[in-house]
């Protein structure tokens, strides 16, 4: 004899027990979390996301780029310096920069409020940007919301350089003889920038950089010459040792300054001659060949302990001694 079962009962299903709808099994599971919001670029959904994908087809259609060409409103180019103390310190300075960009809703502090206030008294524009823009323009370097993009220094001739100094000499228009720097081999923007402004401090008419495998006028050497940049031409020179060469024969000494020379700087008989004074990298010193190019080779006497000295330092020792021989003063 069968037993019906009883009218409105339910049989529960057998098998193993979990948390079924309406329970509190899902909001424990979704209490725990999805970890950390992704950038906006990151989520499939959202509009960076999209522009993103398209800026990496339209680079990858467009394939290598070249130096002279634009990305963005941006050259390559042009230098940029990022980070708020960088951007402050090169405004400060008196880099001529060509544009700020600053990230939308961009944390304020005084850094900023200073930086701001610098652009609008020098008028540098100011454009704001998105992070992946600003990544971008920075080489991912770390901006902290400020990239300030500096156009190419525009560099003097080297020749045209020593020529016109020479007819300013001739015409009365400079208190003492034509005094150029040269480097050898210099490839730290901190020694160019120096040297550039121990060439401000003593006179110096012009300084001449390699066009190849040397360092050139960049925002460091910028920053570290403390604005002397604006005052002293720094010129670039083709090859070296033909500039050199043709710097002589219009009426330059070419003095090379290097540890075993054959002159000492306090017995320098030339210093009221037009001079190229031509220093090479601490260590390595100069070329062969430029060594050859000098009428002299200057050495500054230095205790034995010490090897050789930096580069720039070097060079304000010698300038220093030749201003005051210049003035009488030996």
């Amino acid at each position: 004899m069968s037993i019906a079962p009883r009218s409105g009962g339910s049989r529960k299903p057998k098998g193993k027990k979990g948390p079924s709808k309406g329970t509190g099994g899902h909001g424990r599971k979704a209490l725990e979390g999805r970890g950390p919001t992704p950038k906006a670029e990151d989520r499939v959904y959202h509009k960076a996301h999209r522009a993103k994908v398209l800026a990496e087809r339209s680079a990858a259609k467009r394939g290598p780029v070249r130096g002279d060409q634009v990305r963005g409103r941006v050259k390559l180019t042009d230098e940029t310096v990022s980070g708020r103390n960088p951007v402050l310190e090169a405004l400060r300075a008196g880099i001529p920069a060509k544009a700020l960009h600053v990230a939308v809703r961009i944390e304020m502090d005084d850094r900023v409020k200073e930086v701001l206030r610098l652009c609008s008294e020098n008028s540098v524009p100011v454009m704001e940007n998105t992070k992946p823009e600003l990544d971008r323009l920075s080489g991912e370097a770390v901006h902290q919301g400020l990239v300030l993009q500096i156009p190419p220094y525009e560099y003097a001739d080297a020749l045209e350089l020593g020529e016109q100094t020479l007819e300013k000499h001739g015409k009365g228009h400079l208190r003492s003889a034509p005094l150029l720097v040269a480097l050898d081999g210099i490839t730290d923007p901190r020694n160019l920038g120096a040297i550039i402004r121990a060439g401000s401090a003593f006179g110096v008419d012009g300084v001449i950089v390699p066009e190849r495998r040397s360092v050139g006028v960049t925002a460091t050497a910028w920053r570290t010459s403390a604005g002397a940049a604006a005052r002293v031409p720094v010129a670039q020179a083709g090859n070296l040792n033909a500039t050199l060469v043709e710097l002589h024969r219009m009426g330059y000494f070419v003095l090379g300054l290097d540890g075993g020379g054959d002159v000492s700087l306090p017995g320098l008989a030339l210093a009221d001659e037009p001079l190229v004074v031509v220093v090479g990298a601490e260590g390595k010193g100069l070329s062969r060949l430029v060594r050859e190019h000098c009428q002299q080779i200057v050495s500054i006497p230095i205790e034995s302990e010490m090897e050789s000295l930096n580069a720039s330092m070097a060079v304000g020792i010698s300038l220093y001694e030749i201003a005051t021989r210049r003035a009488g003063g030996r």
